[in-house]
């Protein structure tokens, strides 16, 4: 006996079945990974205190126990890298959660005034810039994107932050923003600094998480910053991409749809 050979109405119902199924699945597993995010930052986060803040109770005991001298000291550097690794792994632990929100977040699409967002970033943004000498640079040839405007804002913020970081050295800084669409619709965002660049052979896993390319000593953070560029810019079906030289700077560049 022939079997009746399914409609087409019926096919496309049953695919239909079937992507809802797995947009299902795929909502379970991203909320069972935020779920996992927020758990490890939570119970990570009570081990943490208790590293930093008996050991500051630890420095003021041990020269009550009569250590002193050469001992006293490489004790106290000991305790001060101890401090230091507990910080820097809570900020690492912030800047995931901030990856999981970026990733998480609803996309709403908008019509962005991207010279007002700007200026309030810049605004943001003054209290690490009131005793330097910076010379900015705007040139948008575009009043207004399509874009989630807190992503944008975010975005920004990250880009901006970054080459302040990097140019702290230089009197004058020069930091450059420029802003076009191409004949495409392809919207490009740039950044461009006169900072302290990179080697290019290293661009690669410049947007990994907790990537670095400078020694923690010279400049602060744990390497979450681009790496929320990149996810923002995929977010909007976009990318990210960085160029620069040793001593002669650095220009990101984010590229999306329009």
């Amino acid at each position: 006996m022939t079997l009746p050979t399914p409609s087409i109405e019926q096919e496309v119902a049953q695919l239909r079945a079937l992507l809802a199924q797995r947009e299902h699945q795929l909502a379970e597993m991203g909320q069972a990974y935020e779920d996992f995010l927020r758990a490890v930052s939570h119970d990570l986060r009570a081990p943490l205190r208790h590293v930093t803040s008996y050991g500051t109770l630890l420095a003021e005991v041990l020269p009550e126990a009569g250590l002193q001298g050469p001992a006293w000291e490489e004790a106290e550097e000991f305790l001060g890298t101890m401090n230091q690794s507990a910080r820097r792994m809570g900020q690492m632990l912030d800047g995931l959660l901030a990856l999981s929100r970026i990733v998480r977040a609803p996309l709403q699409r908008q019509s962005v005034a991207l010279a007002a967002l700007l200026a309030e970033v810049q605004t943001e943004l003054a209290g690490r810039t009131a005793q330097r000498s910076i010379e900015w640079q705007a040139q948008l040839q575009i009043t207004h994107v399509e874009a989630d405007a807190a992503l944008l804002r975010q975005l920004l913020r990250q880009l901006l932050d970054n080459a302040l970081k990097f140019t702290q050295s230089r009197v004058p800084a020069r930091i450059a923003i420029a802003c076009w669409r191409s004949t495409e619709g392809q919207v490009t965002l740039r950044v461009q600094d006169n900072g302290v660049g990179f080697n290019p052979a290293q661009a690669t896993g410049l947007f990994g998480l907790f990537q670095r390319l400078h020694r923690e000593n010279e400049f602060e953070g744990v390497g979450t910053g681009l790496a929320a560029v990149r996810t923002i810019a995929q977010r909007h079906s976009g990318d990210a991409q960085a160029s620069a030289l040793p001593g002669e700077g650095c220009t990101v560049t984010v590229t999306w749809p329009g």
